[in-house]
């Protein structure tokens, strides 16, 4: 396993009044090369619930299209976050293996 340093939105902002199963959130990844990464999560469910919001909104040609995150996980946990993310970081780069611009530049 690659060593990486993991900051999650949903434990710094407003912890505990989370939906684990049906929500998103933005995480960042660190590696000690210096890669640094901003990631949209959503959850499994979630898919579901934006494309509901957006029929009652008209968002999207009334939910006929979702504009899709970086990431799809089952839940919004820091368990959940960090094997997955372990795993993508054994299979190769994040910014291969995910949308190239979840890299940033930015510290």
């Amino acid at each position: 396993m690659k060593e990486f340093k993991l900051w999650l939105e949903f434990e710094d902002v407003d912890p505990g009044n989370w939906d684990t199963d049906n929500e998103f959130a933005n995480i960042h990844v660190d590696l000690p090369d210096g890669r640094h990464y901003g990631i949209n999560v959503w959850t499994y469910k979630f898919l579901a619930t934006a494309t509901r919001m957006d029929k009652k909104s008209g968002e999207n040609l009334y939910g006929l299209y979702q504009t899709p995150p970086d990431l799809f996980v089952k839940e919004l946990t820091r368990e959940c976050i960090e094997k997955t993310i372990s795993d993508l970081l054994q299979k190769g780069n994040l910014e291969t293996l995910l949308n190239s611009s979840i890299i940033s530049n930015e510290k």
